[in-house]
């Protein structure tokens, strides 16, 4: 008898016009047929906010250092792969239907007995939410989690926000990506989000409401295919994974929120449901209230000790750069190792387990000198001890570039436009020649990612915490940023908006949005 496939059961104030029949199923497999190959071009997925993103572009530049974050990561697969063939949501096909549990299913969906049903176990939540200090490495156990599932098949789509980079610090986009990846992930979905998109235009011009696109463009396709079946083989290894990353770089406290909410709302109505969320964030009080709650795992990073992870990253990386650095080479020729067991013993307590902390002063450290700064690495190390944390080292670095022409304007440009832009964009928003942006960054790339070419490639932070900084009067100090700069950007754009349609102009018309 062939499957029947009942799509999105339970939702509510949703019509479809048109019957799409173009989902058959042979054996345990899907082919999906004439769904349309724009699907995805028509969801405008945000490339940049995946774990496969070019991170050089696209930071965090996060990564677990080989042998690192072991327990951290093994505590978090522990959740992810836990299941109990108790509970049956996978069903194989016996010629019968059964009823639902499940109030909110349509009562006229098939069911299957189960010969090997993979489901939750109970009293696992669906939520794993992982919090920390900013720097102690969450977006590199994101990544790492992402890559462990992706290569099982597992791992139906991963979103990492980050603040000032465009729509990915915000919800506009969040809900049309995971979709895209979802289909991707599971092709038996893409007839269901195609005919969703169809009913409901403002699924894609984000119009529709948040809850409406979790569930039309994700929760209620992946549950529709799960219910039929033919999934079995990957859910033999646990339940499906959603990875999101750094919620708290989402500039949209509110829709957060509604996030959290309307998934643990749907966690309460389906518990059955081999699906799973891990969430990574600072503790903000807008997350914590909503996570804090039944149904939610709370990983606290801050407890497990970094200590002997920092020292191995250091140790390798060091190691690494005294093979390729001929001054370096020559002083451990005369003087013996460097660093020494002494100096990196003082590092190590120094940077007390926070790992952008400890990858800021290795790049610190290693950075070319320059005519501003003729030191060299074995002078700096010992410098880096003296600083108070990123601050210290954040102020350090911007000196290396205060002197400049332009660099208040650069610096003020990278700090409050919203969204990255090239070298040459930066230069053609404030009206200057490029060289003068170039060499300003140039000094600065223990902090900043600056690209290889001037028109390609987007100049980003390495880590958010550098904004903060340069907002905050009371630890930023001279290099303050001040909100007025606005202003000047507003002069720029509409100075040159006669001239051309680039990125002046462009910031001129979000800024008006805004």
């Amino acid at each position: 008898m062939p499957r029947r496939f009942t799509s999105f059961s339970g939702a509510h104030h949703f019509r479809i016009d048109h019957q799409i029949n173009n989902t058959i199923a042979a054996g345990a497999n899907f082919q999906i047929l004439n769904v349309g190959d724009d699907l995805i071009l028509r969801l405008r997925p945000l490339l940049n906010a995946s774990h496969t993103r070019d991170r050089k572009t696209s930071p965090p530049d996060s990564e677990c250092f080989p042998g690192t974050r072991e327990d951290i990561i093994s505590e978090i697969t522990t959740w992810a792969d836990k299941v109990d063939l108790a509970l049956c949501y996978i069903r194989a096909w016996d010629g019968e239907t059964s009823t639902s549990s499940d109030d909110s299913m349509d009562s006229a969906c098939t069911f299957w007995t189960c010969e090997e049903a993979v489901a939750l176990s109970d009293g696992t939540p669906h939520i794993y939410w992982l919090h920390g200090f900013a720097g102690c490495g969450k977006s590199a156990v994101s990544l790492e989690v992402a890559k462990i599932y992706a290569s099982s098949g597992r791992l139906l789509a991963s979103y990492f926000f980050y603040r000032g980079a465009g729509d990915r610090s915000t919800m506009k986009r969040f809900a049309a990506t995971l979709a895209s990846q979802l289909i991707a992930a599971i092709p038996a979905t893409a007839p269901l989000i195609e005919a969703a998109v169809k009913a409901q235009p403002g699924l894609l011009t984000g119009d529709a409401p948040l809850s409406m696109q979790l569930d039309l463009l994700f929760l209620f396709p992946i549950r529709a295919v799960i219910q039929e079946g033919g999934l079995e083989d990957v859910l033999e290894k646990g339940p499906f994974i959603v990875v999101i990353d750094g919620l708290d770089e989402c500039e949209d406290k509110q829709r957060a929120e509604e996030f959290i909410d309307h998934i643990l709302d749907f966690f309460r109505l389906h518990p059955d449901i081999p699906l799973r969320f891990f969430i990574a964030s600072r503790v903000e009080q807008h997350i914590r209230a909503c996570l804090e709650t039944d149904g939610v795992i709370m990983g606290n990073l801050d407890s497990h000790s970094a200590r002997a992870d920092i020292e191995k990253f250091l140790h390798a990386s060091f190691q690494k750069m005294a093979k390729k650095d001929r001054v370096i080479r020559s002083y451990i020729r005369s003087r013996g190792s460097w660093p020494t067991r002494s100096d990196m013993d003082n590092l190590v307590e120094h940077i007390r387990g926070s790992f952008v902390l400890a990858s800021t002063i290795f790049k610190y450290i290693m950075q070319p000198a320059t005519d501003e700064d003729p030191t060299t690495p074995m002078e700096r190390l010992p410098l880096t001890l003296k600083m108070n944390g990123l601050d210290s080292l954040y102020s350090q670095t911007l000196a290396r570039s205060q002197a400049l022409p332009y660099f208040r304007d650069i610096i003020s440009t990278l700090a409050l436009l919203g969204y990255p832009l090239p070298i040459v964009g930066i230069a053609n928003l404030l009206g200057i020649e490029t060289f003068h942006v170039i060499r300003v960054l140039l000094n600065l790339q223990a902090i900043l990612h600056v690209p290889g070419t001037d028109e390609e490639g987007e100049v980003t932070v390495c880590h958010t915490s550098l904004l903060d900084f340069l907002k905050t009067e009371s630890r930023s100090g001279p290099f303050l940023i001040s909100n007025s700069f606005h202003l000047h950007l507003s002069y720029y754009s509409f100075a040159s908006t006669f001239e051309s349609n680039g990125p002046a102009s462009v910031y001129g018309a979000r800024h008006q949005r805004n």
